[in-house]
This record gives C-alpha cells, sequence and structure tokens, in this order.
C-alpha cells in the first residue's frame, strides 16, 4: 500500500494521511478538525475508489472558505493518483 501524507491549507484540519491499494482509500485520518465529522468521512469511504471518492468530495464548501476537510482530501487524492502516474 502507498501511503500519503497531505498538509492542508484553508481549513482546520492541519493534515490528512491515508494509504491507497490497488485504487482503493485505505486508513484515512485527519489531524485537527472537526473530530466526529472527519473521523465519519473516514469511515464513509473506506475502501472505496480513489477516484470516485475525489469526484465526490471536490468542491465541498465549509463556511465560504471555498474549500472544507473534505475539499482538501479531494486535492490530495488527486495529487496522489498523479504522482503515481
Amino acid at each position: 500500500m502507498e501511503n500519503h501524507t497531505f498538509q492542508t491549507r484553508g481549513v482546520c484540519a492541519r493534515m490528512i494521511s491515508f494509504g491507497i491499494e490497488d485504487g482503493k482509500l485505505h486508513d484515512v485520518r485527519f489531524f485537527g478538525g472537526c473530530p466526529g465529522n472527519t473521523a465519519a468521512i473516514g469511515k464513509l469511504i473506506e475502501g472505496k475508489d480513489a477516484r470516485e471518492v475525489a469526484d465526490l468530495l471536490r468542491g465541498n464548501d465549509c463556511g465560504g472558505r471555498g474549500t472544507s476537510c473534505a475539499d482538501q482530501l479531494a486535492i490530495a487524492i488527486d495529487q496522489a493518483l498523479k504522482d503515481k502516474a
């Protein structure tokens, strides 16, 4: 499994870590942010297709910030998949 870390911007969570194996997401963890919401995101997307999750979460906004923890995860997934290509 390839493990990734991503420094977030513009959100309460400071960092996101996750693994991708066979195109599927695993062990998604947010450091900081709203613990209940970020833990729920990780549980809901465990084992899901990384590209599909990124497409689903991309553009989600939190309080008019223009981004959110979910959007930052989409950006992180996009970057990880791009780096792998």
